[in-house]
């Protein structure tokens, strides 16, 4: 028997499972699937995984309704199994507030991936409805999934965590055509790659022709490693003139940020951090123009508590500036009861003077702020934070003045992962900022992720990125993805490093996902073509 025939073979075996074994297969596709993601980053593995899911949606047409449902059904599933594992540290947050939390760790490990699921159910029946017979499935398959990914990112809030495209992030070189289309885009392609092997199966008159569409995809591969390698030789990285950054990562455990108590604890750590030397040249802090602390810093309001607001000013020389987390509290008539409060970014300068604020726009459900706050609270739920009436959002995403640099563009935690958001388009800043606490996922595949996902932005948008994490992963990207210097998961210390320079705007920079929207409007017409001529041929 020919590999061929095995293959084939193998094929119609997927073709033909049906019920438990249908469900099982499905979700061991979509557990292995994680591996194509950080830190593992083994993409040849979807040319297994997705071939399969080809070929469970065509069997999926023996069930009723055109088989719909039964592709609905199978790719709810797959995406339990892609969920589950790959986002199995949100379960760790739920520990750090044990005595009141734990209880739900079940309700979150599998909750949030049964919900998300429900996109990738919703790509996999879009699919089915334009499906064909032929290598045109592919293209149907693709276009599905991106449209269910593109929903999973904006309904409710979005959550585009982990997004088929991140399997395009590393190597570097491949992950530069998001700079063109971004990561819907780069779903779109991830899809369309990695499924195409399944049309080997298919009953062509001449063979040949069932080899075309998988070689095209490598050659596809190919050249998007060559644009990416032009792209970063083009682009070689370097620095804004004068601009030295120090970042400190404290490594704090979270029950000391949320307490009040460990105020003076807190402050000296951060402030003895910051100054410490980083080599036999290290001048500690007076090396550096840029301070940076992660988010949600301290334990208090920053800007009420006057004696840490003159320790800051005490630490700063003359010509360093502070770019900090910290909640901060909204603007009430004196005397009355704080009971929410926002997420913000600060720039301080040396004399302890507030130059820019920016306060949190996309908020983190069940963790920042409960849906329906008020009735929530009085049925006794709150949010991981604990904060009373949830955070407020921010209204508007702007850039900060940060003086001896670039105007940066900030971000707070989660909002990186989310293309299309972090951008403005009022003014093009020089960098971004991204302030995170990933204490809250421990030492697991999250926070790898996380900075997976961040960078990707710099690359889409041509800017590089400074990230300060509480626990790591802080560091410093340039406007290509690569990576500069960075300071390990868990580990307490301070990164020194140059500020990169920016480079001219990305295509995606300039149109944002109107390449995306073109590919999938472009996979569409083409399948529903097809399925026409098949019917009246």
């Amino acid at each position: 028997m020919s590999a061929f025939q095995r293959l084939r073979q193998i094929a119609l075996a997927i073709i033909l499972t049906w019920g438990w074994k249908r469900a099982l297969l499905a979700m061991a596709c979509g557990a292995l699937s994680v591996l194509a993601l950080a830190p593992f980053n083994f993409f040849p593995v979807l040319f297994i995984t997705f071939p399969v899911m080809v070929w469970l949606i065509d069997g999926a047409g023996a069930g009723r309704y055109g088989g719909v449902p039964a592709a609905a059904l199978t790719g709810y599933w797959f995406g339990l199994g892609y969920f589950v594992p790959g986002l199995y540290w949100i379960g760790i947050a739920f520990f750090v507030d044990a005595d009141v939390f734990a209880w739900l760790t079940p309700f979150a490990v599998l909750g949030l991936p049964a919900y998300l699921s429900i996109f990738t159910a919703i790509g996999f029946a879009l699919a089915r409805l334009l499906w064909t017979k032929d290598a045109t499935r592919i293209l149907a398959l693709a276009a599905s999934l991106t449209v269910g990914e593109w929903l999973r990112g904006h309904v409710l809030t979005g959550f585009p965590w982990n997004a088929f495209g991140y399997a395009l992030s590393e190597p570097l070189a491949l992950a530069q055509t998001a700079s063109l289309i971004g990561q819907w885009g780069m779903t779109f392609l991830t899809v369309a790659i990695f499924a195409s092997p399944a049309v080997l199966i298919d009953r062509t008159r001449d063979r040949s022709l069932a080899w075309r569409v998988p070689a095209a995809a490598i050659a596809l591969l190919v050249v998007m490693g060559i644009f990416g390698a032009i792209r970063m030789a083009l682009h070689p990285t370097t620095m804004v003139a004068g601009a030295k950054l120090r970042l400190m990562q404290p490594n704090l455990q979270q029950d000391l940020k949320f307490n009040y108590a460990a105020k003076a604890e807190v402050m000296k750590k951060y402030l003895a951090l910051s100054d410490r030397a980083s080599g036999p040249q290290s001048t500690g802090v007076s090396a550096a123009t840029i301070l940076i602390w992660p988010e949600s810093a301290f334990p208090f309001f920053l800007t009420r508590e006057a004696d840490a607001m003159a320790q800051i000013a005490e630490l700063l020389p003359k010509g360093t500036v502070l770019i900090t987390g910290s909640v901060r509290a909204p603007d009430l008539p004196p005397g009355t009861p704080i009971t929410r409060a926002y997420n913000s970014i600060y720039v301080i300068d040396h004399d302890g003077s507030v130059l820019a604020v920016y306060d949190k726009l996309h908020l983190v459900p069940f963790g920042e702020y409960l849906p329906y706050q008020g009735l929530m609270e009085k049925l006794g739920f709150e949010q991981l934070t604990r904060m009373r009436g949830g955070f407020i959002a921010g209204t508007v995403r702007h850039v900060l003045p940060v003086p001896g640099a670039p105007p940066a563009l900030p971000s707070i935690c989660y909002e990186a992962i989310f293309p299309g958001e972090v951008g403005t388009r009022d003014e093009r800043p020089g960098w971004m900022v991204n302030l995170t606490n990933d204490g809250w996922f421990g030492i697991s595949t999250g926070p790898y992720q996380h900075l997976e996902q961040a960078r990707m932005r710099a690359i889409e948008l041509g800017l590089p990125l400074v990230r300060s994490a509480n626990t790591g992963i802080s560091a410093v990207i340039d406007p290509v993805g690569r990576t500069v210097a960075s300071l390990g998961l868990g580990i307490e210390g301070i990164l020194d490093a140059n500020l990169p320079t920016s480079i001219p705007p990305t295509i995606y920079a300039r149109v944002g996902d109107i390449p995306a929207a073109m590919l999938v409007a472009l996979a569409v017409i083409l399948a529903v073509r097809r399925r026409v001529a098949k019917r009246h041929p």
